[in-house]
């Protein structure tokens, strides 16, 4: 899109958002061309060519030695800072949880799903080890109460406050 293409195009957006402001509604060519003093064909032409998609390629600045495409986030993968934080939760996680008995971490583990695709219900988790639901929720209970004891629950409170 050329410069003066661009200008015009920024111009009309302007003009459109003022309208919008006033008016509460979106402007019509016709309008638009009113307000910019041009013909409402050109101004369909504007709108049109400011709707036509434009390529990841495109040169940015001076240099040519940057693109478009370099600018846009990539929704699909975690930033570098939330990687390495997640890495590192897992890591302490792991640490805090084999402070408890294996029986303890195993049944935390598979309540909540930590290092496992899924969490598991108390049935299935009382069928693991042969026990009651019952039981599997007492274990959970004791090992929640001491993963609340100052020792093992400060490694995990910075994690927290990172959040809010």
């Amino acid at each position: 899109i050329p410069v003066h293409m661009i200008e015009t195009i920024n111009k009309m957006n302007r003009i459109s958002r003022q309208i919008l402001q006033e008016t509460g509604q979106e402007p019509d060519p016709a309008t638009l061309a009113a307000r910019m003093e041009m013909p409402e064909e050109k101004i369909r032409k504007i709108l049109k060519i400011s709707k036509e998609p434009i390529s990841m390629e495109t040169p940015i600045g001076d240099d040519d030695d940057s693109h478009l495409g370099d600018f846009i986030e990539d929704q699909s993968t975690l930033a570098p800072s939330d990687a390495a934080t997640f890495a590192s939760l897992r890591d302490v996680t792991k640490e805090v949880l084999d402070t408890l008995t294996p029986r303890e971490a195993k049944v935390l583990r598979m309540r909540f799903g930590i290092e496992m695709s899924t969490d598991h219900p108390l049935e299935e988790v009382g069928k693991q080890f042969d026990v009651t639901r019952e039981r599997i929720r007492q274990i959970e209970a004791k090992a929640l109460r001491k993963l609340r004891h100052p020792s093992r629950s400060e490694r995990l409170k910075s994690f927290l406050d990172q959040e809010g």
